[in-house]
């Protein structure tokens, strides 16, 4: 079973900026197409951003222009970069397996890590 681990959440003020990393101990992450995924308090979890296996990406509107998902096939990471973050950013953030192959929409969602907390405020 595929294990995720994120990183790099944190505190920032609203127009900073946040490296998030996804890997996985068991050095699999390369065989799957994966998802970023949010989940602010007392909201349904929405997908962010996924990249598949090729590198095509897809990205959700609201982050459009801001975020930017990028695979290491070497270092077993996925990242997501995120700029000019906005209190609405705020939610513990998840990778996690895109079932469908992040080939034409975000989702559905398979395995996720434990998540990493990344809160946007003044």
């Amino acid at each position: 079973q595929v294990q995720l681990v994120e990183s790099g959440g944190g505190l920032v003020q609203p127009g900073g900026s946040l490296t998030l990393s996804c890997t996985s101990p068991n050095g699999t992450l390369g065989t799957f197409a994966i998802d970023w995924v949010r989940q602010a308090p007392g909201k349904a979890g929405e997908g962010v951003s996924c990249i598949g296996l090729g590198g095509f990406t897809i990205y959700e509107d609201s982050v459009k222009g801001r975020f930017t998902i990028s695979r290491d096939y070497d270092k077993n990471t996925v990242e997501l970069q995120m700029n000019n973050l906005k209190p609405e950013d705020t939610a513990v953030y998840y990778c996690a397996i895109d079932m469908s192959g992040c080939l034409y929409r975000l989702g559905p969602f398979g395995s996720r890590g434990q998540g990493t907390q990344v809160t946007v405020s003044s």
